[in-house]
């Protein structure tokens, strides 16, 4: 199973789901894609075994994943001041792969119905989601 999280600017959200999960699965592979150094390097000292940075390792990854997990802005052209483009959100979208979006406002998607939940209470949320699906498969 080819779980990728993605996450963009310093990697706090990515770094905290990979940490999350690994709490919850240690056996996983986790794939982490930064669309910056930064957050590619907080997800590997979360504990991601796989890591690569940019732009192609978005469409890559995105190809053959099972799983993509990260914020909303990753499905977002020009989230995160400009780091996410429409390649990365055309790959993203086009997947095959079960998407795990955390609502995340900061890049101005409001997604009605959600409730207002605190940023740890929307990843353990995302987390039990992962666990689901893993369960089905």
């Amino acid at each position: 199973m080819k779980i990728v999280v993605i996450d963009g600017q310093g990697g706090k959200i990515g770094a905290c789901l990979v940490n999350k999960i690994l709490e919850k699965k240690p056996d996983l592979d986790i794939y982490a894609i930064g669309t910056n150094s930064m957050a590619t390097a907080a997800m590997i000292k979360a504990g991601a075994r796989y890591s690569a940075t940019g732009e192609n390792p978005v469409i890559v990854n995105s190809k053959d994943a099972d799983i993509i997990i990260g914020p909303i802005g990753i499905i977002n052209v020009d989230a995160y001041l400009g780091e996410i483009n429409s390649s990365m959100v055309l790959a993203i979208t086009a997947s095959k792969a079960r998407k795990i979006l955390i609502p995340y406002s900061k890049c101005n998607v409001f997604v009605v119905g959600v409730e207002q939940l605190s940023m740890d209470e929307l990843l353990n949320e995302a987390v039990k989601e992962l666990l689901k699906c893993l369960k089905d498969e």
